[in-house]
């Protein structure tokens, strides 16, 4: 049974509006010790009005922590005890529960970066809906981290990105998806695809776009959230402004799951996004092969000692 613990004070000055401009969302699950300092910097922002954390399965510790956090801290909406639902029902448990008119969704191994919230939110000014706004994801190091910037999502990108074939072979190249690497741009621009370690959305694009497809437990949700933007004639936008240092690979979950997870994913969305009979038979053709180059990455980290 959910529970949505009452708050009782707040670290900062004044309470929460009646109606708070912005929310965010942060699904939790054995995240370990990168979560107190990703929440850390959510409440040092004074623009979020609503921290919404749906904790879809802490160890006893940190769940009880952060039932600490709810009585303690005015802006935080807990909910516990439903059991790991998966990421995109959990995200759209937070964004149900929340009463913003910007929901910013933020990975519990990321931390919010100054001015980043306001970024974000700036970005939507005169745009359509639907609109998704991606943040400028980073390293601990500063650099841009691979996968905040992307081209189209598709099986043969996906195949050649886990491979990393398109700095191998120079012919190839032209199939290379991230863009981490390009110019930065000095204003938000149009952008197939964004991560989802931090992005927004007003209440009106999440209504229109119907939430996440819950079809998918872990990953691949947001690319598909995307997808559906575009689809349905709106945008998703890059905001080089709003930055978020992305810790990733912090999760007490084993790295295979987690993979696993990634690979199913990718195969349901190539499948689901087909509009072709060709392009289906490709998908489901490719499917086993995603499947095992995307399991196959936790070893290949072991022996090369560093993540694809």
């Amino acid at each position: 049974m959910n529970s949505i613990l009452p708050s009782h004070s707040t670290f900062v000055t004044g309470a929460r509006p009646i109606r708070p401009r912005v929310s965010v969302v942060m699904v939790v699950y054995q995240t370990g010790e990168a979560l107190i300092k990703s929440i850390e910097h959510v409440l040092a922002e004074p623009l979020v009005d609503e921290f919404v954390i749906i904790d879809n399965g802490s160890p006893p510790a940190e769940a009880e922590r952060l039932r600490a956090l709810g009585r303690a801290e005015a802006r935080v909406v807990l909910q516990q005890g439903h059991g790991n639902v998966g990421f995109a029902r959990g995200a759209n448990m937070g964004a149900e529960t929340a009463r913003g008119e910007y929901i910013v969704f933020l990975n519990p191994d990321a931390n919010l970066q100054d001015g980043c919230i306001e970024a974000l939110v700036s970005a939507f000014e005169n745009q359509p809906v639907p609109t998704v706004v991606g943040a400028r994801v980073m390293n601990t190091d500063g650099t841009e981290q691979r996968g905040g910037r992307r081209g189209e999502v598709t099986p043969v990108t996906t195949l050649l990105s886990f491979g990393h074939l398109t700095s191998v072979f120079k012919s190839l190249a032209k199939f290379e998806i991230h863009r981490e690497d390009e110019a930065l741009p000095e204003a938000p621009v149009p952008m197939p695809t964004i991560s989802g370690a931090c992005f927004a959305l007003r209440r009106a694009d999440f209504e229109l776009l119907g939430g996440f497809d819950e079809g998918y437990f872990l990953h691949v949700e947001d690319i598909d959230l995307c997808w559906r933007a575009r689809q349905a004639g709106g945008q998703v936008l890059f905001q080089p402004a709003a930055e978020v240092i992305h810790l990733g690979h912090t999760s007490l979950e084993h790295p295979l799951k987690v993979e696993f997870h990634k690979g199913v994913g990718l195969s349901r969305y190539f499948i689901k996004r087909a509009d072709t009979v060709q392009r289906y038979v490709i998908a489901v053709l490719l499917a086993p092969a995603i499947l095992l180059m995307s399991v196959s990455r936790p070893m290949i980290w072991k022996i090369t000692g560093r993540p694809i």
